[in-house]
């Protein structure tokens, strides 16, 4: 009674449904998180709403949506504490329920957030519905860098590890925070060139440099105070956080990996620095707020779309997105 009918206009290519397709050598998927399969994927979409159940009060026929991937069920203890993202009953769109890569969703309205603003901002419906597909991913990064880590000073030196989609709107989110400076290292040629366009100051491949060494001279010798593990290698991206670590400066831990990380916690006592876990986007004004800051200029990430394909191509999509060259491919099923 509650839920609304989507006709899905876009849905986004995730890291998490590129580990899904990629194995390691038993033949596992490399997805460590939540799952329950057999399952449709696809979880950062927008779709317009087409059919509305007896007791839905907050949408109608016609509206432009963009909805949380993450179910949480309001009732439960970590729900009633405030932590959505963490609730003990918890369904994923994509990932234990079906999910938008389809041509219709059923999903209960109290998960939807409206994107007219979005459509003002662009005048245009299909570039809103696009744009409205990277609220989701968008918000993983603010959820991390703003609620979990409690953000950073206007001025601060920001280093951001992995350009794909969370770490772009990582980057584009520093640069609508006031960053002073913004670093970000990514192995690939084409990954870097959006990384600049959304914000970068300095960019580099990792592979050709010690990222550590680089930091502190950017800095002249202070260290960074805010990085962002977005790459999923923190077993060799964390340990060159260490080496740069500025007095009271944080690293946020984005990116999803299945292995342990060599940490040495003595360079986290002397320079008085905090390790943060994050996950997920729900709660804390997340969704709205990021709709806001695109709606009002202040961070757009549409250079980051690089590729567009039908419903019927989304296992090339999926596929595709293994080279990890393209910003954000999106499956346009309608």
């Amino acid at each position: 009674p509650q839920e609304v009918v989507l006709a899905i206009q876009a849905c986004g290519v995730c890291g998490s449904d590129m580990h899904f397709y990629e194995t390691d050598d038993q033949d596992y998927i490399l997805y460590p998180g939540l799952t329950k399969f057999p399952t449709i994927l696809g979880h950062e979409f927008s779709g317009k709403v087409v059919a509305t159940g007896k007791d839905v009060e907050l949408l109608k026929i016609g509206d432009m949506v963009t909805v949380e991937e993450m179910i949480w069920c309001g009732r439960w203890i970590p729900c009633r504490n405030g932590d959505p993202t963490h609730c003990s009953h918890l369904e994923e769109i994509g990932f234990t329920i079906p999910g938008a890569f389809a041509n219709f969703i059923a999903v209960d309205e109290k998960f939807c957030w409206k994107i007219d603003a979005i459509a003002e901002r662009f005048g245009s419906e299909e570039k809103a519905y696009a744009v409205g597909a990277l609220t989701e991913p968008t918000c993983v990064a603010y959820n991390a860098m703003f609620e979990r880590a409690g953000g950073f000073r206007p001025g601060h030196f920001v280093n951001v590890v992995g350009a794909g989609p969370i770490g772009l709107a990582a980057i584009g989110l520093a640069k609508a925070g006031g960053a002073g400076m913004i670093a970000a290292f990514e192995v690939s040629p084409q990954r870097r060139e959006l990384a600049k366009l959304v914000g970068a100051d300095h960019v580099y491949d990792p592979r050709e440099v010690s990222a550590g060494e680089v930091l502190m001279e950017l800095s002249g010798g202070q260290g960074f105070d805010f990085h962002v593990e977005a790459a999923g290698v923190p077993e060799i991206v964390i340990p060159e956080m260490e080496k740069a670590l500025a007095i009271n400066s944080k690293i946020v831990q984005i990116g999803r990996a299945a292995k342990r990380v060599p940490t040495y916690f003595e360079a986290f006592q002397v320079r008085r620095a905090q390790a943060f876990g994050a996950q997920g986007h729900s709660g804390h004004e997340t969704f709205p707020n990021v709709i806001r800051m695109v709606a009002s200029g202040r961070l757009d990430l549409s250079p980051i779309i690089t590729s567009n394909s039908g419903l019927e191509q989304t296992v090339d999509a999926i596929a595709k997105s293994v080279e990890r060259s393209d910003g954000k491919i999106i499956v346009n099923p309608n």
